[in-house]
């Protein structure tokens, strides 16, 4: 797409939109960046030394006007009043993986799911690293997509794609698309339609044809009940823990297979540095990626091997006086929790709270039952908790910050015990965001 003489305007000037800002300048385009809020001090340098120009603590009215093409940042929702008036008058919104896709000619690999993204992105991104494949990471993690694009080359990305960032694609195409599981999530941003939020994921198979691939988890209906609906060529490769698949992946308790054009790749559930079923499918996914693209065998046994997982994802912290803690801050839905309380093997006192999507904490009640020994509510309001396991948990207390709920996990679990933060919830009533409160949670754990 040729920018010369047209008009780029960018909402956000985070690091999406600094790198979009970027990549327009280079193509020529005239760039003009807005945020609603303070623009940090590190963005404002890098605008000033493109020369590119930006307003903060306002949209001005006037953006509407001259705007040829708007790049969102994925955390404004289309309902906010600029965004409406672009729209009203057909100026496109797109995001900034759209706007990079027009000029990327690296191939990718695109992964979304309400779970696992991160961790299944940063697998594949190590993956193909050990490979020595020359490779960048995008999307929700790493460095801007669209800023990479205008000052590396790279022949690789492993995007990781949330569905706010699929809904302004329109254009763009996954050369391989994974599409980990489906659950309710952010359902505010989809007038509480689940059929909304499951098209939005479905979004990452756009526009592939018979020479792309899609990698999804058969043992999700919401997935496999939708695909039936949808025409497609694209190449499929399921992958389950419940049945074997001739072409794609597939585990049982003791191993885990590959299989990518009649070759098997077998190798031990306990070689996996990733624990918990959760990661079985990951690994699936993202080791079905690497044997597409004829990563081999022994690189991905090693890379499983050696992967150490990502901050904020059931991370471990610390043992203080025989009681484990552990940090699993970036689940902030009910889904995620699922898969860390799955995956404890050991009494746990359970730190759970925060913003509540429209969460229903019921899904849980099963293993609460079978591994909580204590509740605490970190949250401003906790009455939807506190009503769901009141009676099945003996103890429930509320903590107003990451210290006293610490302080509270080390008082309430013995010896050979976990305390675990895994809130289901966002952090905005009492932190900045879940690295926020992750990281506090680490500082008091370090500090009893």
């Amino acid at each position: 797409m040729k920018g010369e003489g047209k008009y780029l305007v960018i909402l956000g000037a985070g690091e999406s939109g600094v790198g979009t800002a970027i990549l327009g300048k280079k193509q020529g385009w005239k760039v003009f960046v807005s945020d609603y809020g303070q623009i940090a001090s590190e963005y404002k340098d890098e605008l000033n030394q493109y020369e590119i120009a930006w307003e903060e603590g306002k949209h001005s009215l006037d953006l509407v006007q001259d705007a040829d093409i708007v790049v969102k940042s994925p955390g404004i929702p289309d309902k906010v009043a600029v965004v409406k008036q672009f729209l009203n008058r057909n100026i496109p919104v797109i995001s900034e993986i759209e706007f990079a896709g027009y000029y990327n000619t690296a191939k990718t690999v695109c992964i979304t799911g309400s779970n696992g993204k991160t961790t299944t992105t940063m697998l594949t991104y190590h993956t193909f690293q050990k490979a020595g494949l020359n490779v960048g990471l995008a999307g929700n993690v790493g460095k801007s997509f669209a800023k990479q694009v205008a000052e590396e080359n790279f022949d690789w990305y492993i995007l990781e794609l949330s569905s706010f960032q699929l809904d302004g694609m329109f254009d763009f195409k996954a050369d391989i698309a994974i599409l980990l599981n489906i659950t309710p999530d952010h359902l505010d941003r989809y007038e509480y339609d689940m059929q909304n939020y499951v098209n939005s994921k479905f979004r990452i198979i756009q526009n592939q044809g018979q020479n792309d691939f899609f990698i999804y988890n058969a043992d999700d209906e919401v997935i496999t009940s939708n695909l039936e609906k949808i025409k497609t060529e694209v190449n499929s490769l399921p992958f389950s823990l419940r049945k074997i698949i001739e072409n794609g992946g597939y585990a049982n308790e003791k191993q885990l297979t590959l299989t990518i054009n009649k070759d098997p790749f077998i190798m031990s559930i306990h070689d996996l540095a990733l624990k918990g079923k959760h990661n079985v499918q990951n690994s699936l996914a993202s080791g079905i990626a690497s044997r597409l693209v004829e990563i081999r065998k022994e690189v991905v046994r090693d890379s499983f091997t050696d992967f150490q997982n990502v901050e904020h994802r059931l991370e471990f912290v610390a043992k203080v006086h025989g009681i484990s803690f552990i940090n699993d801050s970036k689940a902030t839905n009910v889904n995620s929790t699922w898969f860390a309380l799955e995956s404890m093997d050991a009494p746990t006192v359970w730190i759970v709270g925060g913003v509540d999507k429209g969460n229903d904490y019921s899904e849980l009640l099963d293993l609460v039952k079978d591994k909580v020994k204590a509740i605490i509510c970190l949250g401003t309001d906790n009455q939807k908790i506190k009503d769901t396991f009141n009676g099945v948990v003996e103890t429930i207390v509320e903590a107003g910050s990451a210290m006293e709920a610490v302080s509270y996990g080390y008082r309430l679990a013995k010896k050979d015990e976990t305390v675990l933060l895994s809130p289901a919830c966002a952090s905005f009533d009492l932190f900045e965001n879940y690295e926020d409160r992750g990281n506090q949670f680490k500082s008091a754990v370090r500090a009893l």
